[in-house]
Formats: C-alpha cells, sequence, structure tokens
C-alpha cells in the first residue's frame, strides 16, 4: 500500500485497544501521570489543543492520547495532527503512527476529520514550543500560531485546551539551536525553526530533533480546561492569546 501522510483511513481501532494498556502502563508507573478535568472531554467534532514538550520522545503525548481514547473509546475518530517530515522520511514508523491515528498536520487535514465528525489534537506551539530550552520549561508557548483557531471558526467547532507539566523535564534542552536550524535552512526543507541540543538518556549529548531518547521518569500532570467557543468575528489572533493565557494559567496554578 503507498504511503500518503494525509489518509483517514489507516487509523485501526482495534490496534489503538490493544497498544491503550501498554501506554496506559507507562503512563501510571514510569511518569506517575496524574490526570485531571477529564469531565471537560465533550464526544462530538472537538479541536484539542496541547501544550508541547519535550521534543520527539516527550511524554505529553504519550499521555494526552491515552488518557483521550480511554474517555473517548478507541472506536471513537480521533486523529492527531503530526509533524511528517519523520513519518515520510521512514515510512515504517508512518504507518505505525497512522495506525494510531496520526495525519499529516494541515488545515486541510483538520477540516476533513471535522466534516466527519472527528476530533482533533493539535500542538499549535510545535517546534518553537517543543524545543523551548529547560528554563522556559513553565511556558506555554503558542502564540505567533494562529491558524487553529481559524480552523475551529471556520468549522464551527470547540476549542477543548489540554495542559501538561513536567513533561518538559523529560530532558535537559540546553540550546534551540536557532542558529543552527538557520544556517542549515531548515524551514525550507524540513518545516522546523529548531535544532535542540540537549542531555537526555541513553546518549548523553542528543542533537537534532529526530533522535528518539528515553524520557526521564519525572512525575506529569495533565488537565483537561473547560471548552473555549471562537466566534466568527472574533479576531485569531486574540482568541489564540486568550487561549495561551488561559494554558499558562493552568500550568502556573500545576507547578505551585
Amino acid at each position: 500500500m503507498t504511503y500518503d501522510p494525509d489518509a483517514l483511513d489507516r487509523r485501526d481501532p482495534s490496534f489503538i485497544a490493544r497498544v491503550l494498556p501498554l501506554m496506559e502502563a507507562f503512563g501510571t508507573h514510569y511518569l506517575r501521570l496524574r490526570c485531571e478535568g477529564l469531565e471537560n472531554t465533550p464526544t462530538g467534532p472537538t479541536m484539542f489543543v496541547a501544550n508541547h514538550n519535550g521534543g520527539i520522545m516527550g511524554p505529553d503525548l504519550f499521555c494526552t492520547l491515552p488518557v483521550l481514547w480511554r474517555v473517548l473509546t478507541p472506536t471513537s475518530p480521533l486523529y492527531a495532527l503530526a509533524h511528517d517530515f519523520a513519518m515520510r522520511q521512514f515510512t515504517m514508523l508512518g504507518r505505525i503512527l497512522q495506525r494510531l491515528g496520526a495525519v499529516a498536520a494541515s488545515r486541510a487535514n483538520a477540516r476533513r476529520v471535522f466534516e466527519r465528525g472527528g476530533q482533533v489534537l493539535v500542538y499549535p506551539g510545535g517546534d518553537i514550543e517543543a524545543y523551548r530550552t529547560f528554563e522556559r520549561r513553565n511556558h506555554v508557548v503558542i502564540l505567533p500560531r494562529k491558524g487553529f483557531v481559524e480552523v475551529a471558526q471556520a468549522a464551527g467547532v470547540p476549542i477543548v485546551p489540554i495542559v501538561t507539566h513536567g513533561a518538559h523535564r523529560s530532558a535537559y534542552i540546553f540550546s534551540e539551536g536557532r542558529g543552527i536550524a538557520r544556517a542549515l535552512r531548515m524551514r525550507r526543507w524540513a518545516r522546523l525553526e529548531r535544532f535542540p541540543l540537549a542531555l537526555a538518556l541513553p546518549w548523553g549529548l542528543a542533537p537534532s530533533p529526530w533522535l528518539p531518547y528515553l524520557p526521564l521518569p519525572l512525575r506529569v500532570r495533565l488537565r483537561v480546561l473547560p471548552a473555549v467557543h471562537v466566534p466568527k468575528g472574533e479576531d485569531p489572533r486574540s482568541a489564540a492569546l486568550r487561549i495561551q493565557s488561559m494554558m499558562q494559567r493552568a500550568l502556573d496554578e500545576m507547578r505551585r
């Protein structure tokens, strides 16, 4: 079968049901995951917006997806919008992620999911948030990106923020590598603006955005916030700022 990162029919509920207990065990016993606000999880078309931590092996995704699968059930059409560079280069990885509901991050794919009555999990901060330095681990970084608001407005779906605390301690990122990314012209061929340098297991020094690592076994907390409804007339940047501020307040409360 030809690999297509935009395909929605590769999602496999039976595969998700098999891996769900394993991912939950990893979150419960290794990361000591604690969850709050699950009653705020709607079942209809929804855009879940989460803060992004730790890059390619950041534990936020490995915690958030199982929580949503457990609440919504594996048969619910939940898709995660993913940066598809690694999926395209390593198609075996891409096919596995597709079975879990990953599709290439694009506005068109989000619209297609909503048209089918599904839910979308998106990390709007992308690499600029995931690869921020350890000193900025308690910052939510979404702006200047606001496309997620425009998509939700056009589709008329609620935005449900999800905040994780502790996931950015999975590795020690000491440099975001902005200069390296510019020198390599990564924005042109990889759609990335960061080339992080980190200390991580088992490598010690872990350069590059794509090198997998073992997250440190530090406690992670997750909170689902109440839905935000953005009227079609509201300025997208103002709405994105409102959501970012809402998530930052929650993160500040959780770290205290």
